[in-house]
């Protein structure tokens, strides 16, 4: 989704000059002819100036770029449709089940409600993901020649819609991300010890979670207007074909505008926010290891509330891999956005040979949730189980000796948010055992 932010797919001018494309003149073709975007007949058959159709740029993208970039950036193209489908495909399905999961009654926490619209977000991506790539990937590959059904002004205004609503809900999830490590500090350094202060901080969270929405949607407003559709026409047939305005990316021409767009995106959807995650989340697992240490030094924890503190240790780790995977996400992009401004041809040589990488790096990183969830939280999984899996619902365990549904029903009384009441109860009775064995041993 990020190469298409910054135009992946090549714009061509309304030109319509034709260059018979010799030996002579492809070995002469510079990246400096490319500010115009002449036609040129590479192969015997008409196509446009880019690397993606004419055998001589890609050559000199070569010297330019290194080779083997060039190679891989072509043979993945080929299957980055189909791959690219699937994982949506499968990513929209788990986080349908992400939703009715965190959405029960007993799992209402700030928290599951960050992660509950998070699902959201990255339902919406893949959603408009899926019939671009079956189009412009699938249909029509890649490396095709532009056609009028390729490039009707249907698709091409779908493309405008998917670049923006992409770059939304990119810009959404990322900082709801932010927002989860701030949370989860927040609870860990001050526990929430009545449900009327539970209730409060989910209040909060939705107040917070509607600004995320409603500002990443208004801060990309230029972004918006910048993306713009050109006619153009087809030499062989004199036919009308849209193209995406070439925003002239890293070049000695590029519009003020256009730059101002590129450093406001890339600092406040991708730099600020890695940064800001970066910050807690270290607070985060510096402050659970602090909490682990400190209860068990004063609790002298038995086999049981043990396992209880793993289960709230888990649910720390699960939300800290959440945040991993955007900064390994998101922090490289934000690099390669800013070179592509700074470092001239950067975005032609190496930026857009990595664009399809970007992109199915950002959808796998929206479908793993769910796997992440079901792997590191045993109510999640429990919860799971028991909506989708449990058909014999009536059916006790021989080792526990009640239903699933019962041990829902605990797990509601002992959410994460009244741990530290658990905790309390334990460190009582663990100071009257100890006043008892203290008054027998005077008697």
């Amino acid at each position: 989704m990020e190469s298409l932010i910054l135009q992946k797919h090549r714009p061509m001018s309304v030109e319509n000059t034709t260059v018979a494309c010799t030996g002579e003149l492809c070995d002469s073709a510079k990246f400096k002819q490319r500010d115009d975007n002449p036609l040129i007949e590479c192969g015997g058959s008409s196509t446009w100036f880019s690397a993606a159709n004419c055998e001589e740029v890609m050559k000199e993208n070569q010297s330019a770029s290194g080779g083997d970039l060039l190679v891989f950036a072509q043979t993945y193209a080929a299957y980055h449709g189909y791959i690219s489908i699937f994982v949506c495909i499968f990513g929209i399905v788990t986080n349908v089940f992400n939703i009715t999961v965190l959405t029960r009654k007993h799992m209402r926490t700030p928290v599951n409600l960050i992660l509950t619209w998070l699902a959201v977000s990255d339902i919406i991506t893949m959603l408009s993901y899926l019939p671009f790539a079956m189009h412009f990937y699938c249909i029509y590959p890649a490396d095709a020649n532009k056609s009028t059904e390729k490039n009707s002004e249907g698709w091409m205004l779908y493309m405008i819609f998917h670049i923006n609503l992409a770059a939304t809900t990119h810009t959404v999830s990322i900082w709801l991300c932010v927002m989860l490590a701030i949370v989860r500090y927040l609870h860990i350094r001050s526990p929430t010890k009545a449900n009327s202060m539970r209730l409060q901080r989910i209040k909060q969270s939705r107040y917070g979670i509607l600004f995320i929405y409603v500002s990443s949607a208004l801060i990309l407003v230029p972004n918006y207007m910048s993306n713009k559709l050109l006619p153009d026409v087809l030499p062989d047939s004199n036919e009308t074909i849209y193209v995406l305005r070439d925003l002239n990316l890293g070049k000695n021409d590029t519009e003020t505008m256009v730059l101002i767009n590129v450093w406001i995106y890339a600092f406040t959807a991708k730099l600020v926010p890695c940064l800001l995650m970066l910050i807690f989340g270290s607070l985060l697992i510096y402050n659970i290891h602090v909490k682990i240490r400190q209860r068990r030094k004063i609790l002298q924890i038995s086999g049981a509330s043990s396992l209880r503190l793993s289960e709230h240790s888990r649910t720390t780790k699960m939300l800290l891999a959440v945040i991993i995977l955007f900064l390994l996400t998101e922090l490289p992009q934000g690099v390669l956005i800013i070179l592509s401004a700074c470092v001239e041809n950067f975005y032609d040589q190496v930026y857009l040979l990595l664009g399809d990488v970007m992109d199915i790096v950002a959808l796998v990183n929206n479908a793993v949730n769910f796997i992440l969830y079901c792997s590191m939280s045993t109510k999640f999984r429990e919860t799971f189980v028991h909506l989708f899996c449990n058909f014999h619902p009536l059916r006790r365990s021989e080792d526990s000796g009640y239903t699933l549904t019962d041990r829902l029903a605990k797990l509601d009384s002992h959410s994460n948010n009244n741990e530290n009441n658990h905790h309390l109860h334990l460190l009582q009775n663990h100071f009257r055992k100890l006043s008892a064995e203290h008054r027998i041993v005077r008697a």
